[in-house]
Parts: C-alpha cells; sequence; structure tokens
C-alpha cells in the first residue's frame, strides 16, 4: 500500500537556499516514485518583513545585514549559482536584483493553494523564477499579475486579490504558526508536522528521510 506522506515547504520567494531545497526536494520525490505519495503545501515565510516599498540593493542588503564585504557576497552568490545550476534551477547573477517585501506573492500563494496543490506548485516556481532567474521584482502588482498569467491561474482573480487585503490574516496566521514552532530560518521543510529538515540540503537528504518515513509508516 502507497503511504502519504504530507510535507510543509515554509519558504519565502527571495531565498535563493530556498529555490535549491525545493529543487532538491522535488528530485528526492521523483526518485522515491511510487512508493510514497506527497502531499506538498507551500508556508508563508518571509525574510524581510518590515522591508520598504522600493526594497534594497542585494548586495548591500547582505553587508549590512550579514556583515559580508562585497567580495564575500559575490563569492556566496557563485557558490549559490553552481549548486542552482547542478540541480537545473538558473541563478542570473549577474542581474542586479533588490531584495522586496513578499508579503503579496504570499497571498497569491495561499489563494492558489486553495485552487489546487498543482497550481500553487506553478505559482511558486514561476515566482522563483521571475525573481532569480529573470531578475524582476516579485514586490510589484503588475509583475505578480504575470507571473499569475504564466500559469493556468485567473489573472482577475489575482488582480481582485491584491486590490484588497483578502488572504492577509490568513497567511499572517501561517507565518505566526510557524514562528511559534521555533521555525527562524528557511527554507523549513516539515514531514508529517513532526520531523524537521532545514536548509538546501542534498537530494539524497531528502530521499533517505522520504524512505524512511515510508518504512516507519
Amino acid at each position: 500500500m502507497t503511504q502519504t506522506i504530507k510535507i510543509d515547504f515554509v519558504s519565502d520567494v527571495v531565498c535563493p537556499w530556498c529555490a535549491i531545497g525545493l529543487q532538491a526536494l522535488e528530485q528526492a520525490i521523483a526518485r522515491v516514485g511510487s512508493e510514497v505519495q506527497v502531499e506538498l503545501h507551500f508556508q508563508p515565510f518571509e525574510l524581510n518583513p518590515q522591508m520598504a516599498a522600493e526594497g534594497e540593493d542585494v548586495t548591500e542588503h547582505l553587508t549590512k545585514k550579514y556583515g559580508m564585504t562585497d567580495a564575500q557576497a559575490r563569492e556566496n552568490g557563485e557558490a549559490i549559482r553552481q549548486r542552482g545550476e547542478a540541480l537545473g534551477f538558473r541563478f542570473d547573477m549577474d542581474r542586479r536584483r533588490r531584495i522586496v517585501n513578499t508579503f503579496d506573492a504570499h497571498r497569491l500563494l495561499h489563494w492558489a493553494e486553495l485552487e489546487g496543490p498543482a497550481q500553487q506548485r506553478a505559482l511558486k516556481h514561476a515566482l522563483l523564477t521571475a525573481y532569480f532567474t529573470d531578475g524582476r521584482d516579485v514586490s510589484s502588482h503588475e509583475v505578480l499579475l504575470d507571473v499569475v498569467a504564466s500559469t493556468e491561474l485567473n489573472a482577475d482573480r489575482a488582480r481582485a486579490i491584491l486590490a484588497s487585503d483578502e488572504y492577509a490574516e490568513a497567511v499572517r496566521a501561517q507565518e505566526t504558526f510557524y514562528q511559534q514552532q521555533g521555525i527562524r530560518a528557511v527554507p523549513s521543510v516539515v514531514f508529517n508536522d513532526r520531523h524537521l529538515i532545514q536548509g538546501g540540503q542534498p537530494v539524497e537528504t531528502f530521499e533517505r528521510a522520504l524512505r524512511q518515513l515510508a518504512a516507519q509508516s
């Protein structure tokens, strides 16, 4: 009998290690194949919930927040680019991205899950690509609507959500819940509401966890 494993992927759409962790997790799921049935849910986490509307240059942000030098920030970016490339995700580090507020993106992801898990997953991937590959501002409503339109989701419905406070309370409730569970860094991958793996781990780490949980079940 195929076992069902629930996975809550707590992350932000401007977190590079979240993009890496998701690629690795999905490849692990593919390796396990029909041995398990996975229910994948994307949960909100804001790296910079107080970020101003205009955002902040990525390098300036990293040097200020983490005490990195420009050289260290570039080295870190190259390491991320290589990890992404190995997993099939392209980081364009030549684009001068800005760290932006992502609350509206999370509201759309919450709505997308109500439309269906496949729709939420498609939007998550589209947002990560828009930001890290295309260098787009995912706090911009215009950009968000373009991203929604690239999926099978209804852009008119998304426009109505962005023009309102719809799902704001639900997103904040989910953020608070995971903070109360001790989540302070992302990606945080929670299996069956009990087992936690954090960071952009290798495919093998996620595969091993899936197989162990399937065997326990």
